[in-house]
């Protein structure tokens, strides 16, 4: 069997550094989703959400590797972020405002069969998990994008999206397109908040 893939690794999506913006365009990806809103710290759906799509993950890696002789690491989460008012994230930090879709990155070689062989183990558990239903799989295509590495807690991020938002992108003759998007690369369950490191991407576009 071939090397697993692991994307934080082997895609170039997946590579940034701290103080360094950088621009590039990113493929098209298939990725479990699940949509929330509200804070991330207190809202029940948000853990329901992580309950779901990490089995649904897991169950893929085995079905790639039984059916494909492929596998891969399970990906890092991701999250897409929104409000009415960004300054929700920039600067009050309002998380009751905020509406989310937490993501996992579904590899190429998994196909539709598999990802659907996927969801039928998860469903069939004893305890199936809580937002099984809802969880869908769908193709995400952010090409133009800029994007960092935040190094820190959560709650530090607001400056430099700021700086993103109303410095390096009107000096850029761009503005934001889509949604912020999350890249965690550590586990806050096992690494402290200051070590955290996030990659924080933002599609892109002219302003004409």
């Amino acid at each position: 069997m071939a090397r697993p893939l692991d994307v934080k690794r082997d895609l170039d999506e997946y590579q940034a550094h701290a103080g360094k913006m950088r621009r590039l365009v990113v493929p098209p990806h298939r990725y479990l989703m699940v949509d929330g809103h509200g804070d991330p710290n207190a809202a029940p759906r948000y853990q329901d959400a992580l309950q779901t799509l990490y089995p649904v993950s897991y169950a893929l890696k085995a079905v790639c590797r039984e059916e494909l002789g492929r596998d891969h690491v399970v990906p890092p989460l991701e999250g897409r972020w929104w409000a009415e008012d960004f300054t929700a994230f920039t600067t009050y930090r309002d998380k009751q405002a905020w509406d989310w879709t937490l993501l996992l990155l579904v590899p190429d070689h998994a196909g539709d069969e598999q990802v659907g062989a996927a969801m039928a183990r998860a469903r069939a558990r004893r305890t199936p998990p809580p937002l099984i239903e809802e969880l869908r799989c769908e193709e995400l295509d952010e090409a133009d994008c800029v994007q960092t590495l935040h190094v820190g807690p959560y709650d530090d991020e607001g400056p430099v999206l700021a700086r993103l938002h109303e410095e390096l992108l009107p000096g850029l003759g761009l503005r934001p397109r889509g949604h912020h998007h999350e890249i965690y690369l550590g586990d806050p369950r096992r690494t402290a908040p200051e070590r955290l490191r996030t990659i924080l991407r933002q599609g892109v576009e002219p302003v004409y």
